[in-house]
């Protein structure tokens, strides 16, 4: 599990160097005779004092400062002092903005799947007095009541709304965990579900499902095309039957755009060719192509 706090020591380069320096003079001091040692034992217990009361917090840390073993207050950032034997830096606690990951293995959706769902949760402390005294470790905590809500969550969602609604189902969790960790003075800005992973044969199942879903589709989407073409040649048959020159224009046009391509062939059949008087004008259109071919031969002869 990941330290999120620091050791309450003295030991930080301020503290150092209020300690060696002036003990390096007065070291000097009294090889050169010119303090006595009594001197130097009361210099160096003092600057010994000195240091041990200096301590620093980071610009992102608030220390806790117990005084015979009674809350005093909060110091920082940067350096303070406390009373030596007396006072005493219980934790310096980070206020920075921390995530930690959580995971439920194997656990049971509203209709009995099996899911293994990995999320994270970003979460920063915003009253370090109470997650000093209110709670013991307090990231372990998050992480123990993240996974128990990530359990309940899945249990009370279906496979296809877990799989759907990822959004939802992360604010609901959310504002379970900041329920739970706002008296120990800590709030859960955001939780992000990173994978969920259900059964190998479960997903082939459902791939399979989704196929033939979509074959279903595409069979219903085609079966209306040819409705809607249907009622269209009604209507235009419709039309047809009390019109019978457009029908017969109509029978034209489709046998002009026939031949128009070269090398092309079209078969009509005689009942059409009857009721439209289509023969004749088949027969005029073979005559003036056997006209065209006679007089292109003639010329390529000549020539």
């Amino acid at each position: 599990m990941t330290t999120i706090v620091k050791n309450g020591g003295w030991v930080n380069p301020i503290s150092i160097s209020v300690l060696l320096i002036p003990a390096a003079i007065l070291i000097v001091l009294f090889y050169f005779e010119l303090i006595t040692l009594s001197v130097l034992l009361g210099g160096l217990l003092l600057f010994i004092i000195l240091s041990a009361s200096i301590r620093v917090a980071d610009q992102w840390e608030r220390a806790v400062v117990l005084r015979m073993g009674k809350y005093k207050g909060l110091k920082g950032p940067g350096p303070f002092l406390i009373v030596p034997i007396i006072d005493h830096v219980s934790t310096y606690i980070d206020q920075r903005v921390r995530v930690s990951a959580f995971k439920a293995e194997q656990t049971l959706t509203k209709d009995t799947v099996p899911v293994n769902v990995d999320a994270v949760v970003y979460w920063t402390v915003w009253d370090v007095e109470k997650a000093a005294l209110e709670v013991q470790e307090y990231q372990a905590a998050i992480e123990h009541i993240a996974q128990t809500g990530l359990r309940d969550t899945i249990g009370k969602h279906e496979l296809a709304t877990l799989l759907q609604e990822r959004d939802k189902i992360a604010d609901d969790l959310q504002q379970v965990l900041d329920h739970n960790t706002s008296p120990w003075g800590i709030t859960c800005q955001t939780v992000g579900i990173k994978d969920i992973a259900i059964p190998p044969a479960l997903a082939e199942a459902m791939s399979k499902e989704a196929q033939a879903e979509r074959e279903r589709r595409a069979r219903v989407i085609l079966g209306t095309a040819e409705t809607e073409i249907a009622e269209k040649f009604a209507q235009a048959s419709k039309e047809y039957t009390d019109n019978p020159v457009a029908l017969h224009l109509r029978g034209m046009n489709m046998l002009f755009e026939g031949l128009k391509e070269k090398g092309s062939m079209v078969i009509v059949p005689s009942s059409a060719l009857d009721t439209m008087n289509l023969g004749a004008m088949g027969g005029l259109v073979s005559l003036a192509k056997n006209n065209e071919t006679s007089t292109n031969n003639s010329t390529n002869t000549a020539s």
